[in-house]
């Protein structure tokens, strides 16, 4: 295969790619706290070792997510959370502790804060929350303060990662922070609100109409190319 056939191919690897986050990004529509993720292609180029022209190849190897706000859904549940503006809660899970906007959360048989999956949401400190089993009402405030029967029991901490470009997706929702989170004040909390997804449906449906159309004819430049190769060895084995 000649150098015109690598580039497109390695092409081909990197719209799968893209068509691969599209799929997950309409999967996750109604998904509680998801951020939109894409590819980011970038550009290298090779050194032949030969007196030929480099060649430059394209890679789609980094996944980018969006972090912009997604809508902000009344459920008037006690332990629904949203966050308006920036920051994450600090979720402990088995695989280390993880940020995520997804904000369904309940006491656990022991008390404890914790996410549908079991993960313990963290306080301002790190450590988790204990919601009294015998408390009448709770009360959350827009800085996080939880109060039981009016007595203030702990803080939902708000975090950032310290570099957001070390910032990996990890599972479902979830966020690692990169390094050790850092606290943060300039969100705001909203008792009895869920954040959506911010998949933009239509976006994603043209997206993916543009990357299948851009895979079809790559694969199309690719079949003609494999004919052209195959005429010319039958033409030269005459």
């Amino acid at each position: 295969m000649d150098n015109t056939g690598y580039t497109t191919l390695n092409r081909q690897a990197g719209l799968l790619r893209s068509m691969s986050s599209v799929a997950q990004n309409i999967a996750n529509l109604g998904t509680t706290g998801y951020r939109a993720e894409g590819v980011i292609f970038s550009e290298h180029v090779v050194d032949l070792g030969t007196r030929e022209e480099a060649l430059a190849m394209a890679n789609a190897n980094v996944r980018n997510s969006d972090l912009t706000q997604g809508a902000l859904t009344m459920t008037n549940g006690t332990f629904d959370v949203a966050i308006e503006g920036e920051g994450f809660f600090l979720v402990a899970t088995p695989d280390g502790d993880r940020l995520t906007r997804a904000g369904a959360f309940t006491p656990s048989p022991e008390g404890i804060l914790v996410a549908p999956d079991g993960a313990a949401l963290l306080d301002a400190a790190g450590g988790p929350i204990f919601v009294p089993p015998d408390a009448q009402s709770i009360a959350i405030g827009a800085d996080g303060t939880m109060s039981a029967d009016g007595q203030l029991v702990a803080q939902i901490g708000l975090w950032g990662p310290e570099n957001p470009l070390k910032m990996l997706r990890a599972e479902g929702v979830r966020f690692e922070p990169g390094g050790a989170p850092v606290p943060l004040e300039s969100g705001r909390m909203l008792q009895g609100f869920l954040e959506s997804s911010n998949v933009d449906p239509v976006s994603e449906l043209a997206r993916m109409i543009e990357v299948q159309r851009a895979y079809e004819l790559g694969q199309t430049f690719l079949d003609r190319e494999d004919e052209r190769i195959r005429s010319t060895i039958r033409t030269v084995g005459e």
